[in-house]
């Protein structure tokens, strides 16, 4: 943020210091351990009066000088250059805490080079003793450089208690610094014998090549198990946080770590050769072999300790945009253009928006990231819409911690997204039209109050059922509405009627053939492992069909019906006829109408990408499916896409546990709701009900409205009942706190209706929801509307819920007030009264059943006291009704 930023869009920063940096690393751990293998096999050709092997020690010098020397040298001071302008902000602050360190370090190199020089030079002119002395002075001091060095890597990765003291010996004696030193101090044993082997494999005496191979051959096995040992330590020192980034949830690390483990096995497995007598030509090639294993590993090694020092490029203090995060809420505050010293533009507009965006990008993300290249934006954001890379950005540094933090204000985040989306993916976005539905006619049937009988009323549970209609890919909501009726005998005390009766629903026409709309019945029996007959759901119904008896209701569950109807029209709204038959006689005791509200709108094509499936209305694209697979393997590892175009797809409560679907999941798995609220909570936060209509149909451009009756009528919206989408998901996954998932899910989530995650209670789905009696409390209107909510009041259990509880009589809350979501009176678009039939049909007004004391539509006699809940009668402000 205060040093310019080194344009290089398609090559990239990070790459070019992994490539001289693991050049550079390999060799300069070769200085340190191939100085005591010149020295101590010097000594052995001296005691054993061997001239052949002391002239392999006179020629291995100079071929490690010049290696070690010349282009360790030359790589050194690479490093220092492609570091600072890759990352100034870096280099500066490791300057300033170690300048100690660093002018000690050069005073070792400067012994170094000398001892090394005079070393070579004097081979075989100078006594033995003094000239062993001179190679010892040489290790000495190169691997107290290693010391040096060694305190500074380690204090990157671990600065131990420097971030809170400051204090030079706290960061350079840091957690990691014993474990990394002898780690490294075994690495530079090792290859001082591979590279040993490559100067052994020229010699032409075959006895001596015989010994020099043997010799090289201890020194890469002798330090094997301490290096093991000290990996293992070394694994233990580091935070919990990168341990999760390095091992588990990061899964870019995994072929580094492939990469490590395959080239150990071939570097120690191959080296074996060294001990088997074989041609010169054969000796030679596996030398060198090794030398290139050695540069894999090391590779390998560096990429794994980079990983694990993410999202920082110093640990805790800086991270990899060269921002500390000390100064994220100034950043944040003020705006990132504002406070970057070299940044061009210093106010965002609309004009300059593509403009800010790709000057936010060039100085946060270029120190790793190139534009098209090795780990290219491009590639890696080509599945998500501008909303999505507005989540994207959000998300950040949350659920895969990794990545820093996004610096900036939410417009400066924006002005990225549209960067990204229009200027380098090159796309257009067409703006959402306001669907306009078609007002259908209702037919409501007749009810006279003096002479009918019965009163039946019907309602659908939920107030709207979701269809991920995509089978091809996944499954996570079947078709299936259910819907629930009572049948009432007429009279001074009405008559619950639960026996003796036929309960008869048929759907309007246009909606009889679901099969012809759904790929539902060609995947159900891999999906659901039942193979039903087109048009069946899954517990047996159709679209017509007989209700079933369930003590006082019948119920007709997962009735397979469709948006689409068979003459190309889409109604998200169906209506049933429910029909009331004496069980013996077959005499027609009531009849009624209900809406069964259905949507395809489930609105994941908002972030990642694709349009919606039927006729650009409704429905998720085969895009949008496969961009949401190949997510969920990128982040999870699993093979879901594979499976699916393999005709195998899956259903996600096949391991996420699920009430709604009765399914119970995969033990250690967190539950459906608790995954995919948490992890979208860390995409979508700070929208309050905005997040929830980005996925739950809702939206005013929308063709559904999920939430639709009176309580949206009056201005309330999701958040007053169910939190933000961070209290909601802080909810869900309080109830599976023991799972690691569930605490990295919550961990940067921040509770809004709540004043600490402490606060909320543990729910679990379905089971727990947001009770009525703790707004409407002795069953009182709120006639200038609520401002509080009902967040973290939940219901104690399913039997306690809005949409299962009865009064003392047995007549179910919903049977008089409405569906959940779609209390009376709801305005629909797809006609005004279209889910208000049964108030109209019964009272001729569009509220409650028996709102303005309109007792009469089941008892004959006037009531003057409140039969089912307080508050009945005489209220002083009368429930509201829909002109």
């Amino acid at each position: 943020m205060n040093y310019p930023a080194w344009y290089l869009p398609n090559l990239g920063g990070g790459l070019l210091i992994a490539i001289i940096a693991v050049l550079h690393v390999v060799i300069s751990h070769l200085a340190v351990g191939g100085g005591l293998f010149l020295v101590l096999t010097e000594r052995k050709a001296v005691r054993t009066n061997n001239p052949a092997l002391l002239e392999y020690v006179r020629k291995h010098t100079w071929f490690f000088l010049l290696l070690t020397m010349v282009f360790g040298g030359m790589s050194g001071v690479g490093i220092w250059f492609i570091i600072s302008l890759i990352n100034p902000a870096a280099v500066s602050s490791l300057i300033h805490t170690f300048v100690f360190g660093w002018a000690i370090e050069w005073v070792f190199f400067i012994v170094e080079i000398v001892a090394l020089l005079i070393y070579h030079y004097r081979f075989g002119k100078m006594d033995h003793k003094s000239h062993m002395a001179l190679g010892w002075l040489y290790f000495i001091f190169a691997w107290l450089s290693l010391f040096v060095i060694n305190g500074i890597l380690g204090f990157m990765l671990t600065p131990g208690k420097w971030i809170e003291s400051g204090n030079f010996w706290h960061g350079f004696l840091n957690p990691s610094f014993l474990p990394s030193l002898i780690f490294r101090t075994c690495i530079a044993l090792i290859f001082a014998g591979v590279f040993g082997l490559v100067t052994g494999a020229w010699l032409k005496d075959a006895d001596t090549r015989r010994k020099v191979f043997h010799q090289c051959a201890r020194w890469m096995y002798l330090p094997l198990l301490v290096l093991v040992l000290t990996g293992i330590y070394y694994t233990r020192v580091i935070s919990a946080e990168s341990f999760e980034n390095l091992f588990h949830f990061n899964r870019e690390s995994s072929p580094f770590i492939t990469l490590l483990i395959v080239s150990s096995v071939i570097l120690f497995g191959a080296g074996l050769f060294t001990l088997v007598r074989t041609f010169q030509a054969l000796q030679k090639l596996g030398a060198l072999l090794l030398v290139v294993i050695c540069f894999g590993w090391m590779a390998g090694f560096e990429y794994m300790r980079e990983i694990a020092r993410k999202p920082y490029v110093l640990y805790g203090h800086m991270y990899s945009t060269g921002i500390r995060p000390a100064d994220m809420e100034a950043v944040n505050s003020e705006g990132f253009l504002a406070k970057a010293k070299w940044s061009k533009i210093k106010e965002l507009s609309e004009d300059n928006l593509l403009e800010a965006g790709a000057e936010i990008f060039r100085l946060q993300c270029l120190s790793c990231h190139t534009l098209d290249g090795y780990n290219g934006v491009k590639n890696k954001t080509d599945q998500l819409t501008e909303r999505g890379l507005v989540a994207m950005l959000t998300g950040m540094g949350k659920v895969n911690s990794y990545m820093p933090p996004f610096a900036g204000t939410q417009e400066e985040k924006r002005a990225v997204a549209a960067w990204i989306y229009y200027e380098l993916q090159g796309k257009t976005t067409i703006p959402p039209e306001l669907y306009r539905a078609d007002e259908f006619p209702l037919e409501i049937p007749p009810f006279n109050p003096d002479t009918s009988e019965y009163v039946l009323l019907v309602w659908n549970d939920l107030g709207m059922h979701s269809i991920s209609d995509n089978e091809k890919y996944f499954s996570f909501l079947p078709p299936g509405n259910t819907l629930n009726a009572q049948l009432f005998k007429r009279g001074p005390l009405p008559q619950l009627i639960s026996s003796g009766v036929t309960m008869e629903y048929s759907v309007e026409e246009g909606f009889k053939n679901p099969s012809n709309h759904s790929m539902f019945w060609e995947y159900d029996s891999v999906i659901y492992g039942v193979d039903l007959p087109e048009g069946q759901g899954l517990l047996g119904k159709g679209v017509d069909g007989i209700m079933d008896a369930e003590g006082g209701v019948f119920a007709a569950h997962l009735i397979p019906v469709m948006p689409y109807m068979d003459n190309s029209t889409y109604n998200p709204y169906p209506i049933f006829t429910i029909t009331a038959k004496d069980e013996s006689t077959g005499e027609v005791l009531a009849v009624t109408k209900a809406v069964a509200p259905t949507s395809t709108e489930v609105g994941c094509r908002n972030c990642h990408e694709g349009a919606w499936a039927w006729n650009n209305v409704s429905g998720m694209s085969d895009l949008t499916a496969i961009n949401i697979l190949e997510a969920h393997d990128r982040f999870n590892g699993t093979t879901l896409l594979e499976d699916a175009d393999s005709g195998h797809p899956r259903l996600c409560q096949s391991c996420h546990a699920d009430p709604a679907v009765m399914a119970p999941g995969v033990p250690g798995v967190l539950n459906f709701s608790s995954a995919i609220h948490g992890f979208h909570a860390n995409y979508l936060s700070g929208l309050d009900q905005d997040a929830c209509i980005l996925c739950h149909p809702g939206r005013v451009e929308g063709n559904t409205s999920f939430f639709r009756g009176r309580h949206n009528e009056i201005g309330l919206g999701c958040t007053e009942c169910h939190g933000t989408l961070e209290d909601h998901a802080l909810g869900l996954l309080a109830s599976q706190s023991g799972m690691a998932a569930a605490q990295r899910l919550s961990r940067k989530l921040e509770p809004v209706y709540a004043s600490s995650k402490e606060e909320i209670k543990p729910r679990m789905p379905w089971l727990m929801e947001p009770d009525c009696r703790s707004c409407h409390t002795n069953y009182s209107i709120f006639e200038d509307g609520f401002s509080g909510t009902a967040f973290n009041l939940w219901a104690p259990g399913k039997e306690a819920l809005y949409r299962m509880r009865t009064d003392n009589h047995g007549v179910m809350c919903s049977a008089c007030h409405g569906s959940t979501h779609a209390i009376y009176g709801a305005i629909n678009k797809f006609g005004l009264h279209r889910d208000n039939q049964q108030p109209l049909q019964y009272q001729g007004m569009a509220g409650t059943i028996g709102t303005h004391e309109q007792c009469a539509v089941c008892h004959t006699h006037e009531m003057i006291t409140n039969g089912h809940h307080r508050n009945m009668i005489n209220r002083e402000f009368p429930a509201a009704i829909v002109e």
